[in-house]
């Protein structure tokens, strides 16, 4: 069984995000850059599956600009057998990544595509059920545990009510939660390892797919900062001010 698996080049989690002085978007210069967080989960849910005989080859895509083959080595440092980049400058929305998703699935034929829930820097959480509709695959978004046996996915999803699980004929579309799995380091000898495995180059401009944006960003602010606590006198202050002044978000 093939597994390809999605994974996205963000800022890290870790860095305060800056907006541009015209708020035309993030400021990215000199800003340190990491695999999307809920990536990072379907790489090591994908190479579980091949430590546990289920799958035979891992197979890792990122679409966008070449600095994203840093991000696919460092999948193939956790396990991935090889990636592929589709190579594009352009501003890449969610549904433009699905129908490269679309058109890689189709040549690769991987009999699960996994992904994500949604990347930390749009949080759009849209990519898995736009590429799920297009390929014409069942799908199950927000797992929190995966079996694969039988040609089938029985898929446990986090919802508003608790668990729910479904059952999967493959090929399948899964992304993946928080609760899944815990992922691994890349250790230094996998690193050195992940350098010499293949990384095909595929210019979207080559794929005959329309990646044109559908939706245009008017501006980007940061959110208000928050103001200064203040001190009451008694707790008769404080119920005319929770009363008159606070706000019911």
């Amino acid at each position: 069984m093939k597994i390809l698996v999605a994974v996205k080049r963000v800022v890290d989690f870790n860095v305060k995000v800056r907006v541009k002085a015209d708020q035309s978007g993030v400021d990215l210069a000199n800003v340190k850059m990491s695999m999307n967080p809920f990536d990072e989960i379907a790489i090591e849910e994908a190479v579980r599956l091949k430590e546990a005989g289920i799958a035979t080859e891992v197979v890792v895509i990122s679409a966008g600009p070449t600095q994203c083959q840093e991000t696919l080595r460092t999948a193939l440092a956790i396990g991935a057998d090889r990636a592929i980049l589709a190579e594009t400058d352009a501003e890449l929305q969610p549904l433009a990544v699905a129908k490269i998703l679309k058109a890689v699935c189709e040549k690769e034929q991987p009999q699960l595509l996994i992904m994500g829930k949604q990347a930390i820097d749009d949080d759009s959480n849209q990519t898995g059920q736009m590429a799920a509709a297009l390929l014409g695959w069942p799908q199950a978004t927000f797992a929190s545990k995966v079996v694969i046996a039988n040609g089938e996915a029985s898929v446990t999803r986090e919802v508003d009510g608790g668990l729910e699980t479904i059952a999967l004929t493959l090929p399948a579309v899964v992304t993946t939660d928080l609760r899944l799995n815990e992922p691994r380091y890349a250790t230094l000898p996998n690193i050195m390892k992940a350098k010499k495995k293949p990384l095909d180059v595929q210019p979207v401009a080559g794929m005959g797919i329309d990646v044109a944006p559908r939706l245009k960003t008017l501006k980007v602010a940061e959110p208000p900062k928050r103001s200064g606590g203040i001190k009451v006198a008694d707790v008769a202050a404080l119920v005319a001010k929770l009363k008159n002044e606070a706000k019911v978000i």
